[in-house]
């Protein structure tokens, strides 16, 4: 039986969580991709307790930009610049079972050049 393409990303971000978990010194930086927009957020798993988010779809600068490598780094550099006014300045990076490329790969680099170490 073929699994769908969401089907397969769900299967490879559970491998991928067995390995990777965020704690108070080191939150996990998170990363959902839909069709239309791009998530991000920092999150403790210790305690299930959300730090910071950001996405294009809160981002006025993202407005009427579509979804882009662009958008992506913006939506990077806003999460790093909200962690570090929380104190967080290293993360352990989830790319939530998607290819670290493109947009993901996009956000990643805004967010080290936001200046999160990961």
């Amino acid at each position: 039986m073929k699994l769908t393409r969401n089907e397969a990303r769900k299967r490879r971000k559970k491998r991928i969580r067995k390995k990777i978990f965020g704690t108070a010194e080191r939150p996990r930086l998170a990363v959902f991709r839909s069709n239309r927009y791009i998530y991000a957020q920092i999150i403790n798993d210790e305690i299930g307790h959300t730090y910071v988010a950001s996405s294009s779809l809160a981002l006025p600068e993202a407005k009427g930009k579509g979804l882009t490598k662009e958008v992506a780094r913006l939506v990077g550099l806003d999460i790093a610049k909200k962690a570090l006014e929380k104190g967080i300045k290293k993360v352990v990076f989830d790319r939530g079972g998607y290819k670290y490329h493109g947009r993901v790969k996009a956000l990643a680099d805004g967010a080290r050049e936001g200046g999160l170490e990961f």
